[in-house]
């Protein structure tokens, strides 16, 4: 009986060691993006994404952001001043934004819709002004279709709407494919 209770307390150490060692790169990560990047300049354009259940600045121009398979900040993006942390959700997904230089940049951006199983990924090139925030934003265009069922029961298109001060200027849908399963995410106008 003791033996088994000794084990029991034993197994439950090592379940707890191990679940806090996954939280430490994160920690790490937390605290390099606080104390390391330096002071953002007053003309930094801020970009955020929201919408999902998590999304990931994966790339800025040519510097890695987020890693892919990690999920871990890039420590040149924390030198450079890109990464930043939203001081109301820390604790949750979505808290890191980008303050970057404003001119035309290339972002790629991994949208997870429902699950961290399946990332949506989207690459936009655009000229960001000085002193202004950017939102990309995911949803699904729902729309009522009529027709047969077969014409119908493909999912709604996903979207990326690109809001610059929380007015749309850019939007990017990816229709679904009925033949492939397949799509990519085009410009549409508004």
């Amino acid at each position: 009986m003791l033996k088994n209770i000794g084990r029991s307390a034993f197994w439950g150490f090592c379940a707890v060691l191990l679940s806090a060692c996954q939280h430490t790169h994160q920690a790490v990560d937390t605290m390099a993006i606080k104390f390391i990047a330096p002071e953002q300049r007053p003309a930094n354009v801020k970009l955020y994404c929201t919408g999902t259940v998590n999304c990931e600045f994966e790339r800025f121009d040519n510097i890695q952001i987020v890693d892919d398979t990690t999920h871990l900040v890039n420590y040149e993006a924390i030198k450079k001043g890109y990464v930043r942390l939203n001081s109301k959700t820390t604790g949750y997904n979505n808290a890191l934004f980008l303050t970057v230089p404003d001119r035309q940049h290339e972002v790629v951006i991994r949208f997870y819709p429902i699950s961290m199983d399946r990332a949506e990924r989207i690459s936009v090139i655009h000229h960001f002004k000085p002193n202004t925030s950017y939102t990309f934003k995911m949803y699904r265009n729902r729309t009522k279709q009529a027709g047969s069922l077969l014409s119908v029961s493909a999912p709604d298109p996903l979207c990326v709407v690109l809001l610059q001060d929380q007015r749309p200027i850019r939007r990017f849908c990816k229709p679904y494919n009925v033949l492939t399963g397949l799509g990519e995410f085009v410009e549409q106008k508004f």
